[in-house]
């Protein structure tokens, strides 16, 4: 495993407690699990996501990640209807690791709150988070 001084943090995404990240353009979050995630699971072997439509609550279960470690729940880091899910990880699953940023994003949400975008944290907030 890495140190969390080698992982990537993009400075344009904001992320949650639970290691999740978001992208917002228009309305439409694009959401994935950040490097530390993936690099703390190891070697992800399967992605489950939700199907296109589906709409979840903040905090809400939005699908697992799989790992040759242990199985790691995906949680909605802001509220809103699936309008995309990266298909590329059922027949590649290692893009989180290879990537997790952009070959390894899981779903596009439309917002139902933008505010809730806003109450994520950005990335030195979520280093600290990190540091313990």
């Amino acid at each position: 495993m890495k140190e969390v001084s080698e992982l990537n943090f993009p400075e344009d995404l904001k992320y949650s407690d639970d290691h999740e990240w978001a992208q917002q353009t228009d309305g439409v979050a694009r959401i994935g699990i950040s490097d530390y995630a993936q690099n703390q699971l190891g070697d992800i072997v399967f992605v489950e996501l939700p199907e296109v439509g589906e709409a979840f609550e903040k905090g809400q279960e939005f699908g697992a990640v799989e790992s040759v470690k242990a199985v790691s729940e995906l949680y909605m880091p802001v509220g809103g209807e699936i309008t995309a899910i990266n298909e590329a990880l059922e027949d590649a699953p290692e893009l989180v690791n290879n990537d997790p940023y952009a070959g390894g994003w899981m779903v596009e949400v439309k917002l139902t709150g933008p505010a809730e975008f806003e109450e994520l944290k950005d990335k030195q907030a979520y280093l600290e988070i990190l540091k313990g």
